[in-house]
């Protein structure tokens, strides 16, 4: 009896033992996802709480840009040489280029110029942007051309078709990019633009820098903005032209290359290597 007894209390204490366990067991359960919940909360409010410092940030360096900072200009006077898609491309590019410019640690101070207030460049700004975020920017949108802004020994118009190179980033000088997808202007416009401007052009010096395999010259308006950000704050072509899509050229020059070349003076025809150091 004493057996029975001693073993139905062992099974007492055993089945108590288990749910004890089990109620330890999802109370951990429940405080882990508790825990991992709370620390989800944490995590998002942090990411927030960055975002929204960086964002600060961000427009505080803007808002110092358009009251110091170098100012660069984009020609908005192309809107009638392209179509609706082209034109809609050329947007796009502007505000990945804003973009670029808004997240630099020394942005430019943009300036649209040229824009028009009924013209479809502005339209299809205040419909990708949102209106009332695209009057939040931290840029000058204006009607007036660059002459009209900037004094004309300023001015430098950067065009792929332009014979002046240019040499190095000049702090000084205002930078002009015409806006416009290249593919849907003929060879020439911007740069016949600038001369009936009389103003001053250059073009990157892609071919001294790099072995460009094929095609135009020509980069998205992003593109272009990369490397002028770069320029402007390292000086550095090689850095620079780091954002020249690695499709078009086959690396810097001052690389070793070797060719063949055949010659034919001889009774036997020979075959020379010529190793050649581009410079």
């Amino acid at each position: 009896m004493m057996f029975l007894r001693s073993r139905s209390l062992a099974l007492s204490c055993f089945r108590t033992s288990i749910r004890a366990f089990s109620s330890s067991r999802g109370a951990g359960k429940d405080a882990s996802e508790e825990s991992e919940e709370e620390g989800k909360l944490k995590n998002t409010f942090l990411l927030r709480f960055w975002s929204s410092s960086a964002d600060r940030v961000q427009s505080w360096r803007a808002a110092q840009a358009m009251r110091f900072g170098q100012p660069l200009v984009y020609d908005m006077s192309y809107e009638h040489h392209m179509t609706r898609r082209e034109m809609e491309n050329t947007v796009a590019q502007l505000m990945e280029s804003e973009g670029w410019n808004r997240r630099a640690a020394d942005p430019f101070h943009l300036h649209f110029c040229g824009l028009q207030p009924d013209g479809a460049y502005l339209h299809e700004l205040r419909r990708r942007y949102g209106s009332e975020t695209w009057d939040r920017l931290m840029i000058t949108a204006t009607e007036r051309t660059h002459l009209e802004v900037f004094p004309q020994q300023d001015l430098v118009y950067l065009t792929a078709d332009s014979k002046q190179v240019l040499q190095e980033f000049d702090h000084s000088k205002v930078y002009i990019i015409g806006a416009m997808v290249d593919r849907s202007i003929h060879s020439g416009v911007s740069l016949a633009n600038a001369k009936r401007l009389r103003l001053a052009t250059a073009r990157l010096p892609l071919d001294e820098h790099l072995d460009w395999e094929c095609g135009a010259k020509n980069l998205t308006l992003d593109q272009m903005m990369r490397i002028l950000i770069t320029l402007k704050h390292t000086g550095c072509w090689k850095k620079a032209l780091e954002f020249v899509p690695k499709r078009k050229h086959a690396g810097y020059t001052g690389v070793t290359k070797s060719r063949f070349v055949r010659n034919d003076s001889s009774e036997t025809q020979k075959y020379i290597i010529i190793f050649c150091i581009e410079i």
